[in-house]
């Protein structure tokens, strides 16, 4: 399916921009709260978003060579945009809301999906709300679901298994079904369970055992 960059490129700006108003508005014990995304707390989830854009391509691949791999590379680079103010890092997310991002191989719905996922990260550990536009969400699970979704769904977690959104009528996949809204199948499969209890369908207990292996 064709996507519309410049669509993708404006929702991945309005995101930006949601999410500057927002840690603008948070205090520091909000700040520090462990985020969704293991091992960083809401401060550096933004920090990374930060990182995806104000590191160039060259910094980035120079760090994953010295620290071992792109994961480590990632981590390495939003810690430390992390120890700017976080009104630095609202700023600059704000500023630069309109830098458009297709990274090589992976294209424009990875930075939505990178986005979309964090801002979950964010938000359900705050208790506020997190309801992205369906369609934006399916757009993620486009990407979550492709053949390159670094980062996100690793090797085989998706075996087996068929997602469907009832709440936008898409379907992903081939196997036994998971259901409900594209936002909780989209931060469950990236390994997020929070969501998970808005989901049902007989693929789900296999998907609930993959996700629980990896986290042990």
């Amino acid at each position: 399916m064709a996507v519309d960059c410049q669509y993708v490129f404006a929702a991945v700006a309005d995101q930006r921009r949601q999410i500057a108003t927002l840690i603008d508005r948070l205090d520091d014990a909000q700040l520090a709260t462990p985020s969704l995304c293991a091992g960083w707390d809401v401060e550096t989830v933004a920090a990374h978003l930060v990182s995806v854009f104000a590191d160039s391509f060259w910094v980035f691949m120079g760090t994953a060579l010295r620290r071992g791999g792109m994961a480590r590379a990632i981590d390495h680079l939003a810690r430390r945009q992390a120890r700017l103010p976080a009104a630095e890092i609202a700023a600059t997310l704000r500023r630069c809301a309109d830098h458009p991002l297709s990274p090589p191989l992976f294209g424009p719905l990875d930075p939505l999906a990178d986005i979309l996922v964090h801002s979950g990260d964010i938000r359900i550990p705050l208790n506020l709300p997190f309801d992205p536009d369906p369609r934006l969400a399916a757009l993620a699970l486009d990407f979550l679901t492709g053949p390159w979704p670094f980062g996100f769904v690793p090797l085989g977690r998706l075996w087996g298994i068929s997602l469907y959104a009832t709440d936008i009528d898409r379907a992903w996949g081939r196997g036994r079904e998971v259901r409900g809204p594209a936002t909780a199948l989209m931060m469950t499969v990236s390994g997020r369970p929070a969501l998970m209890g808005l989901l049902d369908g007989p693929g789900l207990p296999l998907l609930r055992r993959r996700l629980r292996r990896r986290d042990q």
